[in-house]
C-alpha cells in the first residue's frame, strides 16, 4: 500500500492509521450488510479501500469504489447523501469515543494500477527495461 501523508506532508501517526483502519472495517461492514435506510445505496456493492484520518482525528476521508468500477458518481452521490446516518452506524458499530466527520472520495488506486500496467506494456518501455 502506498504511504499516505497529511496535508502538511508528514507521514500519518500510528494512531491515525489505527483509527482509520478501524473505521474502514466498520464502514465496510455497514455498507455490506445494507444497514443504511436507502434502498438505492443498499443495492450497491461498495469497496472501501482506505480511510485517511486528519491529524486531530476529527475528519475521516473514505476512499470508495463500486464493485466493477461502474456508476462511480452515482455511488459517491448515494454515500454522500447518507453520510450522517452512515456516521451514526459507524460509531455505533466501532470502538471510537467520538464520531469523526465522514467524507467520501472515489478510490483511484485501481485506475493508477491500470495506467502503470499500460505504461509497462508499452514497447518502448519494455525495450528500456530489457536493456
Amino acid at each position: 500500500m502506498a504511504k499516505q501523508s497529511n496535508r502538511d506532508g508528514k507521514a500519518p501517526t500510528q494512531r491515525m492509521l489505527k483509527v482509520g483502519e478501524q473505521i474502514r472495517r466498520t464502514l465496510s461492514s455497514v455498507l455490506q450488510r445494507g444497514e443504511v435506510h436507502d434502498p438505492d445505496l443498499n443495492r450497491m456493492m461498495i469497496t472501501v479501500g482506505e480511510v485517511r484520518m486528519s491529524p486531530d482525528l476529527r475528519v475521516a476521508t473514505a476512499y470508495i469504489l463500486p464493485l466493477g468500477g461502474k456508476n462511480k458518481q452515482e455511488t459517491l452521490d448515494a454515500v454522500r447523501r447518507n453520510r450522517f446516518e452512515i456516521r451514526h452506524l459507524v460509531v455505533k458499530g466501532g470502538s471510537q469515543k467520538f464520531a469523526p466527520e465522514l467524507r467520501f472520495e472515489i478510490d483511484g488506486t485501481f485506475d493508477q494500477m491500470d495506467a502503470t500496467r499500460a505504461l509497462l506494456a508499452d514497447d518502448h518501455v519494455k525495450q528500456d527495461l530489457d536493456d
